[in-house]
This record gives structure tokens, sequence and C-alpha cells, in this order.
């Protein structure tokens, strides 16, 4: 899977958020470490959506976390505005220095409901950023900008402003959550699988919400689910996890039509859908997943990847280049 060092846009004037060997460990039991994420590295553009895209246990939601520095990495770096005037290294900061630094990221969650205070009403629900970092205090300017940020979700605030969560819908609550996150005016949002816990038919307007708010408020997107289909309409580049690391990385339709890692070809082939490019017979994949406690050597794909060699177990696939802006960390990778 994915080795060290990062795989760096060519101007950093582009990068907004860098993201240098992460690694999320946590102890379980006596000697015993979960080991969530490995020395995961990648860069977001600014103005881009990138998609963070796994099975289930992949680390996707905590590597998402630690971006925010909740909790905090075992090891690396986060880096707002590198190689600027202005870089920010987030994982040196604490206290009321980091409480200053998170307003420029916020998070939607992937259960609408219960991430909303149930005692609160939803204008304080989605003011409260205002009130603690706004001069305002809850006045006029702060009821202006909620009432803004709720018609801009779809939500009317003469109706909805004076009522508490439980009196909501999910695709609701979902929406004064998105309208929750951009109040404050984040640069990054944090979208930790925002659609998987609502209806079908509820998932594309909240998806065409978050475009819109992305397109009015000039945000810079960073989108976590397991589905790669949502992650191809949304997404301008996407990030492929396995087992707390990084496998495959490009552009949308770059992954979707020429996949190059055994893992990236597995995902597309088990879709309802499967990729037109991508041969069923590549969902046929052995074993159950390894446990993150006692991962495999080398590459971690390889108990379950039908193309595994022996230098497979002996040898840690570094990523590398295939192709414009697409990169894979697979020894025997389909090139297109």
């Amino acid at each position: 899977m994915a080795g060290s060092g990062t795989v760096q846009l060519r101007d950093d004037a582009d990068v907004l958020l860098r993201v240098e060997n992460l690694v999320m460990e946590f102890p379980v039991g006596r000697h015993q470490v979960v080991h969530a994420v490995s020395d995961v590295s990648f860069d977001v553009r600014r103005g881009e959506t990138l998609g963070i895209v796994g099975e289930s246990g992949c680390g996707k939601s905590t590597t998402a976390r630690a971006l925010v520095q909740l909790p905090r990495p075992t090891s690396g770096r986060v880096i707002l505005d590198p190689g600027s005037d202005l870089e920010i290294d987030m994982t040196t900061l604490s206290g009321s220095s980091l409480r200053q630094v998170r307003p420029r990221m916020q998070m939607i969650f992937q259960d609408p409901i219960s991430s909303l205070n149930p005692r609160r009403r939803v204008r304080d629900i989605v003011g409260e950023g205002l009130v603690i970092w706004q001069d305002d205090k809850g006045g006029s300017s702060t009821r202006a900008r909620v009432d803004e940020v709720l018609n801009a979700v779809g939500i009317e605030p003469e109706v909805a402003a004076d009522r508490r969560p439980h009196e909501f819908s999910g695709g609701q609550c979902q929406r004064i959550s998105i309208a929750r996150a951009v109040a404050i005016e984040p640069e990054i949002l944090i979208c930790d699988e925002p659609v998987s816990a609502l209806d079908v038919s509820v998932q594309a307007q909240i998806l065409n919400i978050l475009e819109d708010m992305k397109a009015r408020y000039g945000l810079t997107l960073v989108f976590i689910s397991h589905d790669l289909s949502v992650v191809r309409n949304v997404s301008d580049r996407v990030v492929v996890m396995y087992l707390g690391k990084i496998c495959e990385i490009g552009g949308a339709d770059t992954l979707y039509l020429e996949p190059a890692h055994p893992y990236t070809r597995v995902l597309l082939a088990s879709a309802p859908e499967p990729a037109a490019t991508v041969d069923p017979s590549d969902a046929a994949i052995g074993d159950e997943i390894p446990s993150p406690i006692n991962p495999p050597s080398g590459c971690r794909f390889r108990t379950r990847c039908p193309r595994a060699a022996d230098r497979c177990a002996s040898e840690e696939p570094q990523m590398r280049a295939v192709g414009d802006d697409h990169f894979v960390a697979c020894h025997f990778p389909t090139l297109a």
C-alpha cells in the first residue's frame, strides 16, 4: 500500500491543506495497538472536492477526524496553507491557538439527528459558532446570517428557527447541519459520509446542496464515502484507502475508467452497476479483511489480491505516478 512521502502537486500555491505521513494508532488490551491509519499523505487543492473512499474499517473517517485534531494524530503533520508565509501545522497547536484555527475547518457527520443538540432550537444550533466567534454575540447580524444559511439549504427560518431537531426528518436535520457548518464561513468542509444514513431520494438533494454551498461560499470539500459512484459524481479527485493505507489517488473519471490498483477494481466491480472497464471477476477476492491490530507485511491487500506474489509479502509498494495526476501503490498495477 502507500509508502512514505506525500503525493504533492506541482504548485504549492494551489494547495490549501497538506497531510504528511499521518498515523493514527489506538491501544487495545495489553501490548496491542490498532493501526487505524498508517503513513497517509495527500494534498487538497484550494476549491476542489477530494473524495476518500473505501470499505468499512479502512480508516477514512479516522483520517477525516484527525484533520481537525479530534483526536490528535499519533504522528504526522496536517498543514494549512503549506509553503506560504501563513503556513500552520495544526499538529503543533494546542489550547487557544488550536481553537483559533478550527473555524477554518468544519465537519458534517454521518448521523444528522444525533449530531444536533436535542435540547436546543435550530436558530441557536446554527448560530452557536457565530455567538462564540463574532462580536455581535447573538445580535441582529447573527440572526441575519442564520436566516441566510438556513434559506441557502432550503429551510425556512420563519417556520423552523424556533423548533427542535426531533421535529425534523433526517434529511432536514442534515440540511441544518450543513447550515451550521457554513455559518462561520469555513474554508474547508469535511463531509464524513453525509448521505449514507439517508434515503436514496434525499441523498441526491443533499449532494446538490453541498455543490451549491461549495459554489456560493467558495468552499473546499473533503468528502468521505464507501460508495464510489457517489464519490465520482461529486469529486474532482479521489483517494482510495484500504486497511489504513492509501492505495490509489487520481481524478474521479480516471479512477473509474482506468483503475490501476486491484483493490480499486474490486470496489468498482462489486458495485450494483460495475464499471464497463472492470471485469466482474475482479470482485472475487479471498479471505476476510485482516485485523488492523496485526496487518499483513508488505502490501496490506496481498492476502486478498488475485495478483499477489512473493514480492508483495516482503516489500511494501511505494506510491508512484502512472498517469497525469494519477498515482498508485502496487507492484503489479493495471496500466491503460
